[in-house]
Parts: C-alpha cells; sequence; structure tokens
C-alpha cells in the first residue's frame, strides 16, 4: 500500500498549513496498492497533543475517489482555534473486493458455492473485530453463509445486502493497515488572522502645541480612527527612549535638546522593553487606553522590536547577551551602509543564549497578560529562524489566539521562512507592485501556490519607514489607488496615518523612498479636520469591506482581461456576494477599457445584469462578458461594483460608464 502526494503539505511536513476557525480544509493523497483491491481510506484528525496530556483520539472521514486517478480526497472542519493534526490511513477493503468480485461471478452465472464460504470467514474476522450489535450480526449472517440447508440464492442474496456492506466496512481488517509517515499541522486562527483593518499612529504626536503626547491623547483619538473603520491600532514601540547617541531630527547623529529620539532605540534607566515611556504616561495609563479601544470594537497591536538603546538596563545587567567589536566595544545595529548608533543588536548565538531567549519570551508574554493579543514584530528577519519557530510555537500553545504580523521587507524565501515558522501575517512587496503585470503576477503568487498555504498577506501602501516613488507625487488619485488596491486585493491591510488620509509625499531628497520630517524621529502636529483628507474616502472603503464578505478572503480572487495596461480589472465572490473593481493605474490621465468578465450566473445568463458603484452610488446595467468602463482619476479612479442578477428584464437601452 502507497500513500503519496498528500495536499496540502508544506515541505515533506516541515511546516504547518494555516486555516481559520470554521475553514473546511480539503485533505487529498494518491493512494494505490498492486492488484485490482478495493481500497479503504481515512483522513485521520484532531487536536494536538497538549505536553503533559495523553493524546487526543483520531477522529476520522472516509476518502473518496476524484477524478484524478488513484487521487482521494476527504475535509475536516476544526472547532477550536489551535494547534491541529492531521493524516491519512489506507487498508485493503477485504469485505468490499469480495462483494464486489462476487457480483461479478453471479453476473456470469458461475458457481459462487466456495466463494460463499470466502464471505463467512470475512464475516467472521469482523465479528472479532467489532462489538455490540455489529458483532452479534456478522457471527450471525456468517452462519448461514455456512449452512448449505439454505439455497444458494438466499445466501448470495443476503451476502451482498447494502447494509451488511456498510457496517463491514465500520470494521475493516486493520492488520495490514498503512499510514502515512507523516504527522501534518494545521494552525487554527481567528478570523482576524485573514481579515482586519490596520491603522498606524504615534500617539506622542498628538499632545497639544509644544507638549509630548500621552495615553489619554491618544485616548481622544479614538473614535476617529474606528469611524474610519479600523478594527486594529498598531503603535510603534511605547517603550523609554535612550539618551545615548539619540538620533535627532531627520535622523541626524546629534540630537538637539527637546528632540525626542527614535522609539525604537528602546530602554532607558526608566526601564526596557516591559515599561512604558513617561511622557506617554504609566501602565495603568496604558490599561486604560487599551480597554477604551476595546469598546469601541479595536485591537491594539504592539510593535516588538528585539533590541536595545545603549541605556537599556540588560545592557549593564547583560553584557554578554549583546555582540562586541574586536576593540571589546558593543555593536550598533547596522545595515550598511545604513548605520543605527542608537541600537545595540542582540546576541542570539551567546554562551547565555538560552536565558536571552526566554526573557526575550518574558517580554510577549509580560504584554499579553496585559491583554495585548496583536503584536507587529520589526525586522525579524535579523533574528535567528529557530528563535521564531520556538517563541511563536511556544506563546500559541498557550494563546493560540496572539497574532503575529512579520514587518520583513528581505528575500522572498526569508520572507516565507518566517512565515512558515508561525508568524500569522506578512508584510509584502505590495508597496512597490505597480504595473498591471506586477500586481496580477505577484497576486498569483500569493493566492495560487502553494504560498497560499502558510502566507497571508497584509499590504500596506506606507509606512513610516517607507514613502513610495509614486506617491511623491502628491496627487490624491495615487494615493486613492493605492488604498482601493490595498483594501480589495487583500483581505488584510494597513495603513500609516494620518500621513496617508493627509497625503503625505515629501522625500528629504530627490530619489529617497522617505519622509521629511520624519515622524520617526520627532513629534508631529496632524490637522485631522483639513479639508483635502481623504477619510470620507477611507471610510467608505472599509465600510465596503464589512459590508462585503466576499473581500474577507483571497483564495476567491479572480483577475479579468481589459484591452489597456492601465486598466486593472478583478473581481471576489463569496457566495451570493459578488464585487468587481475596476481601477485605473494612471494618477494623471484619463483611460477607458472594454472589460471581459467570467462570472457564472452573472455573465453566462443570457441578459444583462446590475452592478453598483459602492464608490459614487451609480447604478449601471452591463450585458454579458464584455463592457466598457472609463475612469478619469480627477473625479474617481476606480470602481467597486456590487454585481447582481436583475430582479426583472432590463430595458432595451444599456448604461456605461
Amino acid at each position: 500500500m502507497q500513500i503519496e502526494r498528500v495536499r496540502p503539505e508544506i515541505d515533506g511536513g516541515r511546516f504547518p498549513i494555516k486555516r481559520i476557525l470554521g475553514d473546511r480544509i480539503d485533505v487529498s493523497a494518491l493512494v494505490y496498492a498492486d492488484g485490482h483491491d478495493l481500497l479503504a481510506c481515512s483522513l485521520l484528525y484532531r487536536p494536538a497533543p497538549s505536553i503533559g496530556d495523553p493524546d487526543p483520539p483520531w477522529l476520522s472521514a472516509k476518502l473518496e475517489a476524484t477524478a484524478e486517478p488513484d487521487r482521494f480526497v476527504a475535509s475536516f472542519s476544526p472547532d477550536t482555534i489551535g494547534l491541529w493534526q492531521y493524516t491519512i490511513e489506507a487498508l485493503i477493503d477485504r469485505f468490499g473486493t469480495f462483494r464486489r468480485d462476487l457480483k461479478k461471478r453471479v453476473e456470469a452465472a458461475q458457481d459462487v458455492s466456495v466463494d460463499i464460504l470466502d464471505g463467512a470467514t470475512l464475516l467472521e474476522q469482523a465479528a472479532k473485530d467489532a462489538t455490540g450489535d455489529d458483532a452479534l450480526s456478522f457471527a450471525a449472517v456468517a452462519a448461514r453463509l455456512r449452512d448449505d440447508t439454505i439455497p444458494l440464492t438466499e445466501r448470495i442474496t443476503l451476502v451482498l445486502d447494502s447494509g451488511l456492506c456498510v457496517a463491514a466496512a465500520r470494521h475493516p481488517d486493520r492488520r495490514l493497515a498503512t499510514r502515512y509517515p507523516g504527522i501534518l499541522e494545521v494552525v487554527v486562527d481567528p478570523e482576524k488572522a485573514r481579515f482586519s483593518t490596520w491603522y498606524e499612529l504615534f500617539p506622542r504626536s498628538f499632545g497639544p502645541e509644544g507638549r509630548h503626547g500621552t495615553f489619554a491623547d491618544a485616548e481622544a483619538r479614538l473614535p476617529y480612527v474606528a469611524e474610519m473603520g479600523f478594527d486594529v491600532l498598531y503603535l510603534p514601540p511605547i517603550h523609554p527612549i535612550g539618551q545615548t547617541n539619540r538620533k535627532g531630527k531627520n535622523n541626524t547623529l546629534v540630537a538637539q535638546r527637546g528632540d525626542v529620539g527614535s522609539p525604537w532605540a528602546i530602554g532607558a534607566p526608566e526601564g526596557g522593553h516591559t515599561a512604558v515611556h513617561p511622557s506617554l504616561g504609566t501602565l495603568d495609563d496604558f490599561d486604560r487606553f487599551f480597554q477604551a479601544a476595546a469598546r469601541l470594537g479595536i485591537d491594539v497591536a504592539l510593535d516588538i522590536a528585539l533590541q536595545a538603546s545603549p541605556d537599556h538596563p540588560w545592557v549593564q545587567e547583560h553584557p554578554g547577551w549583546f555582540p562586541r567589536r574586536a576593540d571589546g566595544t558593543a555593536r550598533h545595529a547596522e545595515n550598511p551602509p545604513k548605520k543605527y548608533q542608537d541600537i545595540h543588536p542582540f546576541d542570539f548565538e551567546a554562551e547565555e543564549w538560552p536565558e536571552l531567549w526566554r526573557s526575550l519570551e518574558g517580554i510577549f508574554r509580560f504584554w499579553i497578560a496585559r491583554g495585548v493579543r496583536f503584536f507587529r514584530v520589526d525586522n525579524p528577519h535579523t533574528k535567528p529562524l529557530p528563535f521564531w519557530e520556538w517563541v511563536i510555537r511556544s506563546i500559541k500553545r498557550d494563546h493560540p489566539e496572539v497574532i503575529f504580523l512579520s514587518e520583513a521587507f528581505t528575500r522572498p524565501a526569508l520572507m516565507h521562512g518566517l512565515a512558515k515558522r508561525g508568524f500569522t501575517q506578512s508584510y509584502t512587496y505590495f508597496t512597490w507592485r505597480v504595473s498591471k503585470d506586477e500586481i496580477t503576477s505577484y497576486m498569483h503568487d500569493l493566492t495560487k501556490t502553494e504560498v497560499a498555504e502558510f502566507y497571508r498577506p497584509n499590504f500596506w501602501p506606507n509606512t513610516p519607514d517607507i514613502l513610495p516613488e509614486h506617491l511623491q507625487n502628491g496627487e490624491p488619485a495615487a494615493f486613492l489607488i493605492r488604498l482601493v488596491l490595498a483594501a480589495t486585493l487583500s483581505s488584510s491591510y494597513g495603513m500609516y496615518g494620518p500621513a496617508f488620509e493627509l497625503m503625505e509625499h515629501n522625500p528629504p531628497r530627490e530619489g529617497a523612498e522617505e519622509y521629511a520630517n520624519s515622524e520617526k524621529y520627532e513629534l508631529r502636529r496632524w490637522d485631522l479636520r483639513r479639508p483635502d483628507s481623504l477619510r470620507p474616502m477611507i471610510t467608505r472603503i472599509n465600510r465596503i469591506r464589512m459590508e462585503h464578505p466576499a473581500l474577507a478572503r483571497n483564495d476567491n480572487l479572480q483577475f479579468f482581461q481589459t484591452d489597456s495596461d492601465l486598466v486593472l480589472a478583478y473581481g471576489k465572490t463569496h457566495g451570493d456576494d459578488t464585487l468587481i473593481v475596476v481601477v485605473n493605474l494612471d494618477s494623471y490621465h484619463q483611460h477607458g477599457a472594454w472589460v471581459e468578465l467570467d462570472l457564472p450566473g452573472l455573465t453566462d445568463a443570457g441578459r444583462g445584469f446590475e452592478v453598483h458603484d459602492l464608490l459614487s452610488g451609480a447604478r449601471y446595467t452591463f450585458r454579458g462578458k464584455r463592457n466598457w468602463v472609463e475612469l478619469d482619476p480627477r473625479t474617481s479612479p476606480a470602481c467597486v461594483f456590487h454585481a447582481r442578477r436583475l430582479a426583472r428584464r432590463e430595458t432595451d437601452y444599456e448604461y456605461f460608464l
């Protein structure tokens, strides 16, 4: 018996797949054996055993044959979040094979008097394996099959009974059963792991003019965030900031009096990763802020940056945790030619690494104990993969609801490696994918390949570190294009605000993809009431996301052909909810295109269907598969159409956008 090519399976079972609570998990395998015997194949699944507890029993589902020769498939739906296991078991269906062959012999008018005795032997064995009524029934039928006083035709009818076959299938001969050598795993996460809407702000920038903002000041801005429709609020590091080598405004090497420094230079005499910056408030103030956000339906995500300023208490308490240069001085972080003189990295391979690793795990557990369940992890690709695999699995064993977002912009294999080792969501290359070919190719990789089994994208059009070139023109259309793409291509997306909605677009110098007067190094003042703010459109987009389940997943993404390289069209369908998104990728000029739609149940219905542009409110009638759409970036560079079949036959005239 051979079991091969199990799907889904990542790297031979080395890493788990990812799913959401309530998902149906389809598992298939190639199963075959020599000869012509029928096979009985089962999908086995269970919650992963807990350390120190007895192993839970395997549940099973029958694998059914598919159109592909020798490939069988079955499904299961985990009913709790956490780690689950699954594997495949196969054996020869001896009674089913006997029954099939007996029917053929009977149909060929052959003498089956001896074959009937073979059936009795099989049922006698089944009686030994079974219990209760099934065991009694098998024994009774076997005895009658051996009773030659009963007419052969009656015994044939008895042994071919479909109910007997079903009962026998419940008690197969497992003595020669084959089990797939690997136990595969699936991480089952809560819904927000797949569908979430993130907003980033610096609390320190929301104080009155001339004063460092506090948690209380940021709390006053929570309704603003909630009204726009964001359900995750991400805060950059909230810890004390070191004074030694503190960076000044615009990342200058020498700080001036009053410069607040970078939040990522973590640690000062007031404490390290489990303390809060005194100017923000106290831990009790943080708790009040956290609870106020929860009342508005917002989860607070904390930035965890595993690095330390020269003033971090650990630098003095545990000097062996930090790498040294040849002259004995502590090494500062760098990404040549960039240098971060205000930051020391940790030495994950130090002699004291077990204590260091446990202390770093303790950072997450400290904030989890205060209710935090979302963590955005800074630069995880600069830390060892084994550390992430250990710490994430350890934490999710006790807190399976925790979500880790990987902020890694690096080589694809390394980004994928982080996701395989436990990160729930990941930043992506979306920020730099701008052309039609780039977007369609990238989305194919993310949604239609094995990558989709373990890598959940979170699309960000900007970050405090990244002001992409296509936003530096300051055109509202450019921001709206990236907003619509991020929010509708990916089920999870985020933005760095208020820089995004206020269309901040000035780089410090030509060719730089970063912000002048970066909020990373200074307090900023944002006028949230500016009349040109994109806040209304962001609110509308996020409302569309919440009201349309088609946008809550990525596996349903479908691109449509257009006859223009500057017009991108795609759709998502979930149940009866179908959305068609058409975007003009040129933020300066008007473009139109014929869009070739392929929507079973709509475009193949032989009559028109209504589309409602959820951005403008306009309604149109589309006919068949080929429809014209024209978009002017000065009014709206995109349409998000909700499509539905007309309740009555439309009039003879047509509408086009």
